[in-house]
């Protein structure tokens, strides 16, 4: 008599339960070996916070962050995403090195604003896309305070040179945080050709790319190239009446906006007027007890009626 083998079939109830600290990893979603080094603070810190710079970039938004590891998971200190320049005359192309750089310096004030550090470190002022450290003056020991430091946590992203993210670490540095970086990721970067020559750092290239002179460029060849294709592909830009010669304006513009009010404005949402209801807020657990309260009573009181 043959015994038949029954498979067994793993369900979501099942991988939720296995290895629950390895899950992230399984999704591809968390580098733990990165993780664990961006996190390890020595121990003669006692106990001061480790930052990180997290920098994610999705296909409709760039998410910037500054947070800190804990035992309970990590804290955001502060946070800027690329939805909010709008409000600040960056209406259209929110996702490109631009924008990333825009969204770089809107946390970094923001942040250094809320720890009072604005004042002391105003970061680099004139933009030319070269390499840029806050000078510390250790002269006055009464008010002597360090840069705001942060370590770049690129997630799963590639750290190729020119990308994106990088635009975001700039942006956080030029507005006066304090991240470790060398400008070989930058745009503009070139190796050396020859075991002789030495790799080359071009700085316009780079301030180009933070001013969205690449975007411009590929408007005026396509335009001219393509018209309707340039009407499709550059329909948001062309809606807001945004053209290639006004893209290095929008973006000066911006930044000095961003450096005049870089705080955070908590939406308002009227719930009273409002025809559909997303994200509506829970009712607190007071409110919902009494009002099971006052139902009961009603129903005895009927009953005794």
């Amino acid at each position: 008599m043959t015994i038949k083998s029954i498979k067994t079939i793993k369900s979501q109830s099942y991988y939720k339960r296995y290895k629950v600290k390895l899950r992230r990893r399984r999704q591809a979603k968390t580098d733990y070996q990165a993780r664990g080094k961006l996190i390890l603070q020595d121990k003669n810190k006692y106990n001061t916070p480790k930052y990180r710079l997290i920098v994610r970039v999705t296909n409709r938004d760039i998410i910037a962050q500054v947070a800190t590891a804990k035992v309970i998971g990590d804290q955001v200190i502060c946070a800027a995403y690329a939805h909010e320049l709008p409000k600040y005359g960056v209406k259209a192309g929110l996702t490109n090195y631009a924008a990333c750089y825009c969204t770089g310096l809107l946390l970094a004030r923001r942040l250094l604003t809320k720890v009072g550090l604005d004042k002391k470190y105003e970061g680099q002022l004139e933009i030319d896309g070269d390499m840029f450290e806050n000078e510390v003056d250790e002269g006055d020991e009464d008010d002597f305070k360090r840069p705001f430091r942060a370590f770049l946590d690129v997630g799963l992203q590639r750290t190729t040179t020119g990308a994106k993210i990088f635009g975001v670490l700039k942006g956080a540095v030029d507005g006066g945080l304090d991240v470790p970086h060398r400008e070989k990721r930058f745009p503009g970067w070139f190796p050396a050709e020859n075991p002789e020559d030495d790799p080359r750092f071009e700085a316009e290239i780079h301030r180009d790319y933070i001013f969205g002179q690449h975007v411009a460029k590929y408007m005026k060849s396509m335009q001219e190239d393509n018209e309707d294709k340039y009407k499709q592909h550059f329909s948001r830009y062309i809606k807001e009446g945004i053209t290639a010669d006004d893209m290095e304006d929008m973006y000066k513009t911006a930044h000095e906006k961003i450096r005049a009010d870089p705080a955070h404005v908590k939406k308002v949402v009227d719930w009273k007027n409002m025809k559909t209801f997303p994200n509506k807020p829970k009712t607190p657990w007071s409110q919902r007890k009494s009002r099971a309260q006052a139902k009961i009573k009603r129903a005895l009181a009927g009953q005794k009626a």
